[in-house]
């Protein structure tokens, strides 16, 4: 077999598609291999450059394959699919995973170590016990609602409500019991949630990088672990600008022919990191719009457009002031008064 100079591997839970040409841009190897097969395939081959999508393990297969010797390349689905010539199966995507990795402006996803990967799970966590929550607290609002029972806006407000519920004798019993019931569930969601910000608050309070970003005003601990956390290297990014595109808080453009044509912002990259940048602008500017202190920039901003366009403006603004604190190591300086962070943003 002729020497193989790079490798583009399609991967899925047992099947693995196998793609690979010589330095002369000839096929050399094109092989379907077994979950058992293709380690054992890569422990013997020469050290060489594999491409791999940014998917499910991913991250996993990449630590392997580099402690074999190998480089390998993580490339995100979206910068792939162009490279595909026809059709969609294995082989043809091994083949444009190849393809792509030999462009010279092709952009690649660092590989995560374990513990990064943990700490991960540990917000992924976070957020589908609070999801859970939610779906908890406004099935609780429901069955109340159908008895007339109806209590304000806010997580504050669903212990009394739960209270009344139970000191009302005119309920019928079973309704009692049933909202008994998921109290308990609720008040055990909560302490589970309770449990993973404490986990979430100490990894923040010994990570220097984090503290320095929850002083930005609408970050807090929360926006910082997420910044911290879900940002791959900082110095991958060319500028601010394009480290608020890849969060997804820049404009789509469709221009053409000289004219300028941007629509509403991409959502590209991450969905709990830009959420999480978005309310914590939403909390500064509700505070701004109570007579708080805020920048001038803002306050002008606010004279011209509504409050909701603004958010995201300033979340987009906040992002880069994050990027441009991580990539120089200084902390955010208040200069226009100080507005108090959201903290639990």
């Amino acid at each position: 077999m002729d020497h193989i100079s790079r490798i583009g591997m399609d991967t899925s839970k047992h099947i693995f598609q196998l793609h690979g040409v010589n330095a002369a841009e000839v096929l050399v190897l094109r092989k379907k291999l077994r979950r058992k097969e293709m380690v054992t395939f890569f422990e013997k081959l020469p050290p060489t450059a594999i491409a791999v999508e940014a998917c499910g393990a991913s991250h996993h297969w990449a630590r392997l394959l580099q402690s074999f010797g190998h480089t390998v390349k993580l490339i995100p689905p979206q910068l792939v699919k162009p490279y595909v010539k026809r059709g969609k199966n294995d082989a043809a995507d091994a083949e444009a995973l190849c393809e792509a990795m030999s462009r010279p402006t092709m952009r690649f996803v660092p590989v995560k170590t374990a513990e990064q990967q943990a700490a991960l799970m540990l917000v992924g966590v976070r957020d589908r016990l609070i999801r859970n929550r939610t779906q908890l607290a406004n099935a609780i609002r429901g069955y109340a609602a159908e008895f007339g029972v109806t209590a304000a806006k806010g997580v504050a407000h669903l212990a009394p409500l739960l209270g009344r519920i139970q000191s009302d004798e005119s309920l019928p019993a079973l309704a009692r019991e049933l909202f008994a019931t998921q109290a308990k569930e609720y008040a055990h969601l909560q302490e589970q949630i309770d449990v993973v910000d404490a986990k979430l608050m100490a990894w923040h309070r010994t990570d220097e990088r984090s503290r320095r970003l929850a002083k930005i005003p609408g970050v807090g601990p929360i926006g910082a672990v997420l910044l911290s956390m879900k940002t791959p290297e900082p110095a991958l990014f060319r500028s601010g600008r394009q480290f608020a595109a890849w969060i997804g808080l820049t404009p789509k453009d469709h221009s053409t022919a000289g004219k300028l044509r941007l629509g509403v912002i991409t959502r590209a990259g991450d969905e709990g990191l830009r959420s999480v940048l978005v309310v914590g602008a939403t909390a500064v500017i509700k505070q701004v719009r109570r007579g708080g202190n805020g920048s001038p920039w803002l306050i002008e901003l606010l004279k011209r457009k509504p409050p909701k366009l603004a958010a995201v403006a300033l979340a987009n603004k906040t992002a880069r002031i994050a990027w441009k604190l991580m990539i120089t190591g200084q902390s955010y300086a208040v200069k226009s008064g100080p507005v108090a962070p959201a903290g639990a943003a």
